[in-house]
């Protein structure tokens, strides 16, 4: 980390980063799409990477609230059925497919292997700990208690809580105050390069890119080798394991 800021403070991005969203989001919607069709395994593949590259950009817009958490689920379920050659679902149908779909991903929901021991440790540390998500909060609290980590993250500041999610500087803001520390002595670690990392710093953060080998986003989301320069020469830390989150925290002048 450039400069020997001190460290009094760690939030945490959940999906992706803690929790293995995307393998639930996979298995999900492979299954629910499966109650209405046949799936190939190019269908499949197809389906998911559309998912997973929202070039809609939906997710967004609910970050931004322009639609609700449904509502940009139902887009995105739009473009997999056009995908797959399927007529749209009309609202019954995708009130079906919407409940089955949510039973299947939270069912789903798995922690990264490093990710308790890092948490573990910046709360052994003596550090405040929380979340900060684009998410809902009443979901994402429940992702926490599933993979067992609500005895540790207790404080999660979420799109819904706030009214405006990453990038904007004040859901960082608001995730420090949280803490009781400041945007200087706070470090923000998640999986994208933009919202997450680059954001954070320019809230006045640390902000940690978790880069897990083989996990990079295609479509609009994806890194290029000028973007990640770029990055770098903002601020931004890359390490590719949670587990080498600690020695950010461990630099000689932090107070941990």
């Amino acid at each position: 980390m450039s400069g020997a800021r001190p460290v009094r403070g760690v939030l945490f991005d959940v999906d992706d980063t803690l929790v293995d969203t995307a393998s639930a989001f996979s298995a999900a919607l492979i299954a629910a799409m499966g109650e209405l069709t046949t799936l190939s395994e190019a269908d499949a593949d197809r389906m998911v990477s559309t998912w997973r590259a929202d070039a809609g950009g939906h997710y967004r817009a609910f970050v931004a609230g322009r639609l609700s958490i449904v509502q940009q689920r139902r887009k995105r379920v739009d473009e997999l059925t056009a995908v797959l050659g399927l007529g749209a679902l009309d609202d019954e149908a995708f009130a079906a497919w919407d409940s089955s779909y949510q039973e299947r991903f939270a069912a789903a929901w798995v922690l990264f292997e490093d990710a308790r021991s890092c948490v573990a440790q910046a709360v052994d540390a003596g550090l405040a700990v929380g979340v900060v998500t684009n998410a809902p909060g009443e979901l994402q609290r429940a992702k926490i208690a599933a993979v067992g980590l609500a005895d540790l993250l207790t404080e999660v500041v979420a799109v819904d809580s706030v009214g405006v999610g990453k990038p904007d500087p004040a859901i960082f803001h608001e995730g420090c105050r949280m803490l009781g520390t400041a945007p200087e002595e706070t470090i923000y670690v998640g999986d994208e390069l933009d919202i997450d990392a680059g954001a954070a710093v320019g809230a006045g953060l640390t902000g940690v890119w978790i880069d897990r080998p083989g996990r990079r986003r295609g479509g609009p989301h994806a890194v290029t080798d000028e973007r990640l320069a770029a990055a770098r020469a903002a601020g931004v830390e890359v390490i590719a394991s949670l587990a080498e989150l600690p020695r950010l925290w461990q630099q000689p002048g932090s107070e941990a």
